[in-house]
């Protein structure tokens, strides 16, 4: 498969990296860092993401050449952090899919609970042992002794330090901590982006006084263990152009204490339904629960979207309740591996 890897990249003159519907720091870091590459090897290489770039991520350098408009032209693509079809539903709506499955098709994932796979790709490279796609593709650079400059490995950094909840959940291994090491060898300055991210995300007033009334209507279930909000359409089309809603309280969710999972239902004026579930350490279910809705993740962070037509109410309560059978399940098969885990990790 690494040659196979090898070859494509070799042969190709044209590379577009594609992103999912849902970008977030793992897939844009992934992408800019193989902009990065790819550039200095002296491939042309296009972005793509069927949405806009949320704006919480724009601190990341790079982002405005992202392009919701996929290139008539190119040699291979390359999907980051997606190896689900269900997450690319604006290319398959806009019927450029065919584009992307009639030529090679390299897939870099690291999603253990994957559905509706796409089965054009030429190579799927999934591996849930890495913390995110970003630090898959840092070995795979290293592997095949790609150039990793100082603003590649910014954009690496930024990748693992989003899935891992800045190194703070069970995704990091020792080994995410030592490409961390070998990232801040190469030049990249953790406090400078950390800082540029910090400051790109100070919210407006507004923004501010939303936060606190999306506060006042969390809800709790099962003692306190999940904690979950409700954003109507109404809502993402006032604030989202401002700050994504999603962000803006999630971690206030992990934070309560006692809360396992934590859950933002957004609810659109076309029936379309989503659901972002985060998870604290201890607590590895947001994949099962995920998938269940069709979705799917990592056990710590995982989505799903509902196009059907259910009613929004219906699908809550099925997405709670088992919620709450997959805790008790790992109550049951490690109580006291998860009793050792009382208080959130952020």
């Amino acid at each position: 498969m690494e040659q196979h890897i090898q070859e494509l990249i070799g042969t190709a003159v044209h590379i577009v990296v594609i992103q999912a519907d849902n970008p977030d720091a793992d897939s844009l870091g992934s992408a800019l860092a193989l902009e990065h590459m790819l550039g200095d090897m002296g491939k042309r290489v296009s972005l793509y993401c069927g949405v806009d770039m949320p704006g919480y991520l724009r601190y990341l350098k790079g982002w405005d050449r992202v392009s919701s408009e996929l290139p008539g032209q190119f040699d291979l693509s390359i999907i980051v952090d997606a190896s689900t079809l269900t997450l690319l539903e604006k290319l398959q709506n806009s019927g450029h899919i065919g584009w992307v499955a009639a030529r090679p098709c390299i897939v870099l994932d690291h999603h253990a609970t994957v559905d509706n796979q796409p089965d054009f790709a030429t190579v799927l490279w999934r591996d849930e042992h890495v913390s995110s796609t970003g630090e898959l593709v840092y070995q795979l650079a290293r592997g095949f002794s790609w150039p990793v400059s100082a603003a590649a490995g910014a954009c690496l950094m930024s990748a693992i330090l989003g899935d891992t909840q800045g190194l703070s959940n069970d995704l990091a291994t020792p080994a995410t901590y030592r490409t961390i090491a070998e990232l801040i060898e190469l030049g990249v300055d953790r406090p400078k982006l950390e800082e540029q991210r910090r400051e790109l995300n100070r919210m407006p007033v507004a923004i501010f006084r939303y936060k606190g009334r999306l506060i006042e209507r969390a809800e709790f279930a099962l003692d306190g263990r999940i904690a979950s909000v409700d954003i109507p359409h109404r809502e993402l089309t006032e604030y989202s152009p401002l700050y994504n809603p999603v962000p803006l309280i999630q971690n206030d969710l992990l934070g309560t204490e006692q809360v396992a999972v934590g859950i933002v239902f957004k609810h659109y004026a076309d029936g379309k339904v989503t659901g972002a579930i985060r998870c604290n350490a201890g607590y590895p279910v947001a994949d099962k629960l995920a998938l269940h809705l069709g979705g799917g993740g990592h056990p710590y962070a995982s989505g799903f979207k509902v196009t059907s037509g259910r009613p929004f109410n219906e699908i809550k309560s099925e997405c709670l309740a088992y919620a709450a059978e997959l805790l008790d399940n790992l109550d049951k098969d490690s109580p006291h591996e998860t009793l050792q885990h009382p208080n959130p990790q952020n």
